[in-house]
């Protein structure tokens, strides 16, 4: 299949956000008194963090509500006697000041010149669009779509259809979807009918309802991903 409309998820798919979060994480805990915030506090507020963003993939909670929620929980388990809001919004702005690109993504992106490209994130707007601004990968994409500004998150359709309103796409088989998450971008692709790409470099099984049409492990193996079989 020939595709030429790709649309990327952002985070563990082009940024790494493991060693995002750790910095954001680390020095947001500093600047409050507290040096060894990753250390002690890091487990627990990724217990926490994956349990809202579930939520938030299912409808459960909105994303104003998760930004501060992960901390008042955190601060609680804890008995830190800190404002979970100015906190969460001293993280966010951490958040954005970092760029960590995953290997290969650079050469794949220019692999794909003349192609039409957009990234489809349920990430915080304003932390996305400061990652991508000061990182390479600037003036690569045709629109940073955000389920912020969209009002509906991955996997729910109403994102893409918002999606191919603002890009003007017709036909849904020129299209490709990539990320790492089953539950998000591969669940949110079959729930509309596109083609996906599971972008897959811990090799992890798949126990789940979704199905993509590609896996691919390393990003120079991207020629459209080798098709999988269940």
């Amino acid at each position: 299949m020939i595709y030429d409309i790709f649309l990327f998820d952002l985070d563990d798919t082009l940024f790494d956000f493991g060693e995002t979060e750790k910095s954001a994480f680390s020095h947001s805990f500093q600047s409050s008194g507290f040096p060894n915030g990753l250390r002690d506090y890091r487990a627990s507020y990724n217990t926490i963090s994956k349990v809202l963003w579930d939520d938030l993939e299912q409808g459960r909670i909105s994303l104003a509500e998760l930004k501060t929620e992960r901390f008042k929980r955190l601060f609680m388990q804890h008995g830190l006697d800190m404002n979970a809001e100015v906190f969460g919004q001293t993280y966010l702005e951490n958040l954005g000041k970092e760029v960590h690109l995953i290997e290969g993504v650079t050469e794949m992106l220019t692999s794909l010149a003349g192609c039409k490209l957009a990234i489809l994130t349920n990430g915080f707007k304003d932390v996305q669009l400061a990652r991508i601004d000061g990182s390479v990968l600037k003036n690569s994409f045709e629109a940073i779509i955000t389920s912020e500004e969209a009002g509906y998150q991955k996997p729910q359709a109403e994102i893409f259809e918002y999606t191919f309103n603002k890009l003007g796409i017709a036909d849904k088989s020129r299209v490709l979807m990539i990320g790492d998450s089953l539950s998000s971008d591969i669940q949110g692709g079959n729930n509309f009918g596109i083609d996906t790409c599971w972008f897959n470099p811990q090799q992890k099984i798949n126990s789940t309802t979704a199905r993509p049409t590609y896996e691919i492990q390393y990003w120079n193996e991207f020629n459209f991903g080798h098709q999988v079989t269940y």
